[in-house]
């Protein structure tokens, strides 16, 4: 049962985030050879206030 988590500045839309999902549930039954029923795919949204890189928040850049 694979999960696969992605973490993504906010700001993708719903049909974007649909491609997303189907993309990767299609590389699983490849690659792992699993059901499509038996993957789950969870998105975080993360706002720019909420990540820091170098130092800096990235909606301090």
């Amino acid at each position: 049962m694979p999960i696969v988590t992605i973490e993504l500045l906010e700001g993708r839309s719903k049909e974007q985030k649909k491609q997303i999902a189907k993309d990767i549930t299609e590389t699983l039954i490849k690659n792992a050879n699993v059901k499509p029923e038996a993957i789950t795919i969870l998105f975080h949204d993360l706002k720019a206030d909420d990540i820091a890189k170098g130092g800096k928040l990235l909606s301090e850049k």
